[in-house]
């Protein structure tokens, strides 16, 4: 072989080499616009704006709206055998399109209560939107709160309003959809964790999920006291078994007899106790799980330190509880935003409250700005207490906050939400 004949073999290979590298890169570049494509299609961002909905094939998404919306309800569903759990489905009063929503995030309500006396009360509430996103409507699943056992605490406003005076046709005051509790597209295998009314996000991340990633392995650990209990049994078992990559197991601390028989559940796997990291370590195949759990305070303050001794890392552990609580993770730094100074070491600064004209020295055991300005007579808006309605978003003048827990609410600049922060230098507030 000759030099020219070698000199031309070498630069075909480096040619082809070149060729074969450009034809990757495209590849790879056409499989990202395809991806974008489709996301593009699901939120139809290809939509003129300023055409109209009978111009176009498909209704340009609307943006959040500010303040409080009027929504009619369409429907009411008892959703279990106790009837204990109310779907109620929600219509724009106006007609216009929809904000979607990312599955797990819940809406906030201004719900105007009747009072002893005859005349109402103004009560603002969240709940978790309960389905995956719909064109034309909203839903929430709410449970009736009955007064505690042995206890002189009322029953629950917001719920027992909810289920006994609205009904099809009553009109609901609602803010945009929000929250920081939902499931991402990804490839990544899931496992969803509900406790009792717990489930009602875990629905709308499953039901988008099967319907939207139909490849993606999800796992539902949904717990109960007992069978009668279980919300949408019949929808959960038809999933189950539609759904190959979808494993549905229910978990009852306290069945009762009724619960014992083999046809109870069907197929569906089924266990006597609760939700436990020794029952995830003895079911779940060895996997780079996402964890996303909602229940009441001690079953996350269980699951969420177990997770992290089992290896779980931080980045891979979701959760949401009833109302304020702060789940003290072990491994990973504060959230931004998120104090991790002592509380006691803010003791005695000064708190001044504009409006109201008072300047009082901090107590770190009064618990948050909201319950202090309270404990001072100062009156304050407020629904939640959990940093997620933003009722109590006010205007700071001058100092810094610093924050309990990650509010779900994000207060606009120069604000701070009083329910779920505490001074860290000298404030001046608004109220």
């Amino acid at each position: 072989m000759t030099s020219l004949y070698l000199l031309l073999w070498i630069a075909g290979a480096i040619l082809l080499q070149i060729a074969i590298y450009l034809c990757v890169g495209f590849w790879r570049h056409w499989q990202a616009y395809q991806a974008l494509r489709n996301v593009a299609a699901e939120f139809d961002f290809s939509a003129d704006p300023d055409s109209s909905p009978a111009a176009t094939p498909t209704t340009a998404v609307a943006a959040a709206w500010p303040g409080y919306r009027s929504f009619r309800v369409e429907r009411k569903v008892l959703e279990d055998s106790s009837a204990q759990v109310c779907s109620f489905y929600l219509v724009p009063e106006d007609g216009k399109p929809l904000t979607p929503f990312l599955s797990g995030q819940f809406l906030t309500f201004e719900l105007d209560v009747p009072t002893a006396t005859g005349g109402s009360q103004s009560v603002i509430r969240c709940y978790s939107l309960s389905d995956a996103p719909q064109a034309n409507s909203y839903r929430i699943s709410v449970k009736r709160a009955p007064a505690p056992v042995g206890s002189h605490a009322p029953a629950g406003v917001s719920s027992n309003h909810l289920h006994d005076h609205v009904d099809v046709g009553s009109r609901l005051q609602v803010r945009a959809p929000a929250g920081h509790f939902y499931l991402d597209r990804g490839d990544a295998p899931v496992v969803l964790i509900g406790g009792g009314i717990g489930i009602t996000p875990m629905l709308s991340m499953l039901n988008w999920s099967l319907k939207e990633q139909p490849g993606r392995v999800v796992w539902l650990f949904y717990g109960v006291r007992h069978g009668s209990e279980l919300l949408m049994q019949t929808h959960l078992q038809a999933l189950a078994l539609q759904h190959p990559n979808f494993h549905l197991h229910l978990c009852l601390s306290e069945p009762q007899a009724n619960d014992l028989g083999a046809d109870r559940f069907g197929p569906v796997q089924h266990h006597r106790g609760r939700v436990d990291v020794t029952l995830l370590r003895r079911l779940l195949p060895l996997h780079p799980y996402h964890f996303f759990i909602c229940g009441p305070t001690p079953m996350l303050q269980s699951l969420v330190p177990a997770l992290e001794d089992w290896g779980v890392p931080d980045a891979r552990i979701h959760f949401e509880a009833f109302g304020p609580a702060s789940i003290r993770r072990k491994k990973s730094a504060p959230a931004a935003g998120v104090s991790s100074l002592d509380a006691n070491k803010s003791d005695g600064v000064m708190v001044t409250f504009a409006k109201s004209g008072q300047q009082v020295p901090w107590r770190s055991d009064m618990g948050s700005l909201l319950d202090f300005a309270q404990a001072n007579g100062i009156v304050v808006s407020s629904g939640c207490r959990a940093g997620s309605c933003g009722t109590c978003q006010t205007s700071i003048r001058s100092g810094e906050v610093a924050y309990l827990q990650e509010p779900d609410f994000d207060p606009e600049p120069g604000n701070c939400l009083l329910c779920v922060c505490t001074p860290k230098t000298a404030v001046v507030l608004e109220v």
